[in-house]
């Protein structure tokens, strides 16, 4: 019987030094920054064997989501602007906007559900979410599924 792999959600901060620097290699290489494995490491500090060892176990929480559809539910206040703010967010990180529900507003606020496809998110879904949430307007943002 194999072994099949477990998958662990671990905050960058927690981990250690070398898997930092085995993202880092692979970002370089995923970007074209280089094309050369050994360029990539010497410009991180790590051997290629490190390398080797490590980049099929690492990968960015981004990454992991790409090409699938994550949904965020929102509270925003009923002011006019607040949901086209959200939108452009969307627009602006290469998120595909596949579904927008938004409840009638009570209280001044309205809750609005947005699903959307990630394959061609352009920055992280971290900064995606950091963003939605620090958006004037926004009450509360969270990312519900995906």
């Amino acid at each position: 019987m194999q072994n099949t792999p477990k998958y662990y959600i671990v905050e960058a901060a927690a981990l250690p030094e070398i898997f930092h620097k085995v993202a880092e290699a692979k970002r370089m290489l995923e970007t074209g920054e280089t094309d050369k494995v050994n360029v990539a490491t010497n410009r991180v500090g790590i051997s290629r064997s490190a390398f080797y060892k490590y980049r099929d176990a690492i990968a960015p929480f981004q990454n992991m989501m790409a090409g699938r559809i994550i949904t965020f539910q929102m509270m925003l206040k009923d002011k006019a602007g607040v949901l086209s703010a959200i939108l452009s967010i969307f627009a602006n990180c290469g998120a595909n906007i596949l579904t927008i529900n938004q409840s009638i507003p009570t209280g001044g606020r309205a809750m609005v559900t947005i699903s959307a496809e990630t394959g061609n998110l352009s920055c992280p879904l971290e900064e995606l979410s950091s963003e939605l949430s620090g958006t004037p307007g926004v009450v509360r943002a969270e990312v519900v599924a995906g």
